[in-house]
């Protein structure tokens, strides 16, 4: 070979070397960023070309679903009843990215390009008929959803509703909230003009309030702080604690009050079920500092604080939304404070419901989830979720005591939470916030039947002038006696 030929080869092996490089870059180094950029309409004809598979409710009824349309892209995205469940389902768009709800989190199977759906793929090849994405069967019970969005109506709150046993989800309502119809249109400059709208708009009408945003829980923490003293075999309900009309803050010349004198107890002491009953500030702050930083916080982590949830029946497409937190290694002023729910103590709907559903399930906290199953186009299940025991928070008979001190919340202080014929557990809380604590995020948590729990609930109205029990109080209740006529 003449020297010639020899450079002509090298220049040959070189472009097929260049080649393969670029090739491989494109196809497997930035294929998936190639495909989510959003100026890549082949990966949007794709994606529309086919039907998307439908999410669905608990009894069936169909929340998104895709239908044929006559122009460029084949099938248009619409919700049923979209204000109401866009927390759950999210959105679906030709020009903005979805990044909550299931449509974000099982987008994959929605699609039909799942590695779960790679046989359907292949057998669609053979055949010639159309890939169909799967249909996402989810918890959410309609009547339960239907009942806490009506009660919410046009307030800044959250309402969450769990099967204790099993951690369904049944309810995630969030206020105000958005139509993701507005989203899903074919129209991309009337989509991105529906976007910007909704994401500047004030009231943030896009966030999840059940999951994503972070509250003061006030005085429903205190069954956290309950449940710590229980737990170390030194408290009974009757055992009688330091309370008293003010207490002062260790360190400091603040001094923490009571909202109603039954709260201040006897002689300075009252009951651990009357602390719990008439929500006594003074009381709880003590045993907050008495039972120490780390006895709290455990209690707290066990419970699901500090730690990100994970919420669709499936860990590897499961979203994280934000993590609740108790303070650690604090002095006792700020204890004392993150001990009634207030100072750093801050959690979102959902974990506040996971409390009340670990207390109704004998201790055992669940994992939340919000899929039941996913079928493919021929209606058989992929995967089906199997619940899910994320720790044993505590034993039976704290669960048992705890139950016995929320009930006593009902019929010695909160009478108007009370359901005919059936026991309900509650605790309230009122939190307050704002320059100079002059607003309140209202509180309520609970389950019902207390004997025989079938829903635990979690509601927060946000910056009211009402305790909890008269601003999240009836949504809890419109909520449980929904559950419980079915």
């Amino acid at each position: 070979m003449n020297k010639s030929l020899r450079q002509l080869f090298t220049i040959v092996v070189a472009l097929f070397v260049i080649l393969g490089m670029s090739t491989t870059i494109i196809m497997a180094i930035r294929a998936n960023q190639l495909t989510n950029d959003a100026r890549n309409v082949r990966a949007l004809y794709h994606e529309y070309g086919a039907p998307r598979g439908s999410i669905l409710a608990a009894d069936g009824s169909v929340i998104a679903k895709s239908d044929p349309s006559n122009d460029s892209f084949s099938y248009q995205r619409s919700y049923s009843a979209g204000e109401l469940y866009a927390p759950v389902t999210g959105f679906f768009s030709i020009s903005q990215r979805g990044w909550s709800g299931v449509e974000a989190s099982r987008s994959s199977l929605l699609s039909g390009q799942s590695e779960q759906l790679l046989w359907q793929r292949f057998k669609s090849l053979f055949t010639g008929q159309e890939n169909k994405g799967a249909n996402i069967e989810t918890s959410i019970d309609p009547k339960i959803q239907q009942a806490a969005y009506n009660s919410l109506g046009s307030t800044d709150g959250a309402a969450v509703a769990l099967e204790p046993k099993t951690g369904r989800i049944l309810a995630m309502v969030s206020t105000p909230s958005y139509d993701p119809n507005q989203l899903a249109s074919h129209d991309m400059s009337q989509a991105n003009s529906n976007y910007g709208v909704l994401s500047q708009d004030a009231t943030n009408p896009m966030l999840n309030r059940a999951t994503s945003q972070l509250y003061p829980p006030g005085s429903t923490f205190k069954t956290v702080v309950a449940a710590a003293a229980l737990e170390t075999g030194q408290y009974q309900p009757d055992t009688q604690i330091p309370a008293g009309a003010s207490y002062t803050l260790p360190g400091t010349v603040t001094q923490l009050t009571n909202a109603v004198p039954q709260a201040d107890g006897a002689d300075g002491k009252i009951s651990m079920e009357d602390a719990l009953a008439y929500s006594s500030n003074t009381a709880f702050a003590q045993l907050g500092v008495s039972l120490g930083d780390n006895a709290v916080s455990s209690m707290a982590k066990k419970l699901g604080f500090d730690s990100p949830i994970t919420v669709d029946g499936s860990d590897y497409t499961g979203t994280p939304w934000v993590t609740s937190k108790f303070p650690t290694d604090i002095n006792d002023d700020k204890l004392a404070l993150a001990s009634i729910g207030q100072g750093d103590t801050v959690v979102t709907p959902l974990q506040n419901a996971m409390v009340a559903a670990a207390i109704a399930n004998d201790g055992k906290l669940m994992q939340p989830t919000l899929v039941d199953r996913v079928r493919s186009a021929d209606l058989s299940v992929i995967s089906q979720t199997k619940p899910t025991v994320m720790s044993h928070a505590f034993s039976a008979d704290t669960a048992n005591k705890l139950t016995q001190m929320m009930e006593a919340v009902v019929t010695k202080e909160n009478t108007n939470l009370a359901i005919n014929g059936v026991q309900v557990a509650v605790k309230t809380g009122t939190a307050q916030i704002g320059n100079g604590n002059t607003s309140i995020d209202g509180w309520v948590i609970g389950f019902a039947p207390a004997d025989d729990p079938k829903i635990a609930v979690a509601v927060v109205v946000h910056n009211v002038d009402l305790y909890g029990s008269f601003a999240a109080g009836p949504i809890m209740k419109a909520m449980m006696q929904e559950a419980l006529a079915e």
